[in-house]
């Protein structure tokens, strides 16, 4: 299952570089990206329009399902996404004070902001969550999480509603477009993402203990708070950087995850590596269709994901459904 899902990130790679308002062929794909020469127009396409986008939706596709799938094992919510720690509305408040404070408007000035935003949001979240005897149970961080969500987001709202500017500027982002970015914006973070990965990867069997329950966890000798503040660690640098250079793309992290362990199992090592071609091969069909549902223009890539990710979430709920009957 984990070949088959990089084979099918790797379909979706050559899709979304090949597939637009114009059509260019595989085998010229293949050399633009050997052999390149800005004087052709397919290579202009291909090199300057569709593989900064490509780049940037396998980083954040990623992400975002790796970070769904450390979350939901961290809460035991089915249900979690980015949004339950505040990272998506601490993202927001941090981009729109960097838009209406220091007049910043590209995606490549504030993605910083985005990534700080929703890493002060998540550790605000945790800190409180975690605070007292019992620690930062499930129950606890959701609660926690939806407080802070719902506080910064009546902070993102005074904004907008204030300032004329800052609405314009922020709404491209927050609709989730791989548009607009170039490799500059996507390249600074992606060492960050692939430090994510690799420590999701790392303690993603502890998150098979935490499934359990912490007392029985605990019994078995596991530190379930060490777990617990790495598992954090990694969904604020997932989250934080995918939300940061693509904008909040909720349905990624939360659909990939039930995605994955349909098809790899209960065992949260193969969740967790599984989801990562899985949330790239999402994402990134998500913008390729974007661009020929509605020609000459262009859906963006966070409401197609909400089209797909929608009925496949029920059709999942409703397939566990009938199996437990």
């Amino acid at each position: 299952m984990l070949a088959a899902s990089i084979l099918l990130a790797l379909g979706a790679i050559g899709l979304s570089l090949a597939v637009g308002a114009r059509a260019v062929p595989l085998a010229d794909v293949w050399h633009a990206l050997a052999h390149p020469d800005l004087s052709a127009p397919d290579d202009i396409v291909v090199l300057t329009q569709r593989l900064p986008r490509t780049v940037i939706g396998l980083l954040a596709g990623a992400a975002l399902g790796v970070a769904g799938a450390v979350m939901q094992g961290l809460t035991r919510n089915p249900l979690a996404d980015p949004g339950l720690l505040g990272v998506n509305s601490g993202a927001s408040v941090a981009v729109l004070a960097a838009i209406s404070v220091w007049g910043i408007t590209s995606p490549a000035g504030f993605i910083w902001f985005a990534f700080g935003g929703a890493a002060a949001a998540a550790a605000v979240v945790f800190w409180i969550g975690s605070a007292g005897t019992q620690g930062a149970s499930p129950a606890r961080l959701a609660l926690t999480g939806a407080a802070v969500t719902a506080g910064l987001t009546s902070v993102s709202m005074l904004i907008l509603t204030t300032q004329q500017a800052a609405f314009n500027a922020y709404r491209f982002w927050s609709v989730g477009s791989l548009t607009g970015r170039d490799l500059s914006t996507a390249l600074p973070l992606a060492p960050v993402i692939a430090v994510g990965i690799v420590i999701a990867l790392a303690f993603a069997g502890g998150l098979n203990l935490l499934a359990m329950g912490d007392q029985t966890a605990r019994g078995l000798g596991h530190n379930v708070q060490r777990t617990r503040v790495v598992a954090v660690i990694a969904i604020v640098i997932l989250c934080g950087s995918a939300t940061a250079i693509a904008g909040p793309l909720v349905f990624v992290g939360l659909v990939v995850p039930h995605v994955a362990r349909a098809l790899a199992g209960t065992d949260y090592r193969w969740i967790v590596a599984v989801s990562a071609p899985l949330g790239a091969a999402l994402l990134l069909t998500a913008d390729t269709l974007g661009r020929i549902i509605a020609p000459p223009g262009e859906v963006e890539a966070g409401l197609v994901v909400a089209f797909i990710g929608a009925p496949m979430l029920i059709a999942l709920v409703l397939r566990r459904r009938a199996v437990a009957l």
